[in-house]
């Protein structure tokens, strides 16, 4: 891919103009999600026949490989409190594949008690508001002995480096969406949330994972034009814009291997049964 650096708003616009669900499905699941949603299917052990639930499934990474699993005899629900999420997922499922897609929010599943054997939660968790009633939720869609599967994401350099750029050219509100993405690392917390919903056999631990990027100067766009963060691209002159990009990439060079990115952080993996 072509480098962004030194390129202005216009080359942006042209690169990553489509809307951040569809810039998530193009940029962030490749390199992100689908890793870390293969780690949460494995985790998971799910069996051919079962009934599985993706909460916040986003544009339906986790749910996609989790009917690969389930089969034809299988079941599998997405939920997302997001319509655009949801909508790209719906475009990509394939016309042979039977998945249920539920706009709702995380802690009002629409669907009945005892009704799932697997819930999975790929790097979600984290933005619920009541993250307690969520997993409470959770909890009552799943039979008796049913399984859940969490994963977070750990506190992460690059984006540690960078906290004080973003605050400064984007706004505190950008830099606080940032450090909400890595903001549940503390493992008794985790343990706590999910022991109080009424689980069983709680088990939190982390893993080392190395996600290999793009060139940073592009990684910064592509990130920013699939998150929130896109609407902050909007307000930004050209000026702030070459700055920003500027200064991230200078801070990422660390992190840099053969040119491109090299993302190295902790994945928080819970497991637990109702």
């Amino acid at each position: 891919m072509e480098s962004t650096q030194g390129k202005n708003r216009q080359h942006f616009d042209k690169a990553y103009g489509e809307n951040p669900a569809q810039n998530y499905q193009k940029y962030f699941v490749p390199v992100i999600g689908k890793p870390i949603a293969a780690d949460l299917i494995k985790v998971a052990n799910i069996e051919p026949g079962e009934r599985v639930i993706d909460i916040a499934c986003g544009t339906g990474v986790a749910t996609f490989l989790a009917k690969e699993k389930t089969g034809k005899d299988g079941m599998v629900a997405g939920v997302d409190v997001n319509p655009g999420m949801l909508g790209v997922a719906c475009s990509i499922t394939p016309e042979d594949t039977l998945i249920d897609w539920y706009e709702s929010p995380a802690d009002k599943i629409p669907l009945d008690d005892n009704t799932f054997n697997v819930a999975l939660c790929n790097l979600s968790l984290q933005f619920f508001p009541d993250k307690p009633a969520a997993v409470k939720e959770i909890y009552r869609v799943l039979k008796p002995g049913g399984r859940l599967a969490v994963i977070v994401p750990g506190p992460t350099p690059i984006f540690e480096e960078t906290d004080d750029i973003f605050s400064k050219h984007l706004g505190k509100e950008a830099a606080g969406f940032i450090r909400a993405v890595f903001s549940l690392n503390d493992h008794s917390k985790i343990n706590e949330i999910i022991k109080n919903a009424g689980f069983k056999d709680v088990s939190v631990r982390s893993e080392k994972k190395d996600l290999h990027l793009v060139p940073p100067e592009d990684f910064l766009w592509q990130y920013m034009s699939s998150t929130p963060l896109s609407s902050f691209i909007e307000k930004m002159d050209k000026e702030t814009y070459a700055n920003m990009e500027s200064e991230v990439v200078e801070k990422w060079q660390p992190f840099v291997q053969n040119n491109n990115l090299v993302l190295k952080h902790d994945t928080i993996i819970a497991t637990a049964k109702k």
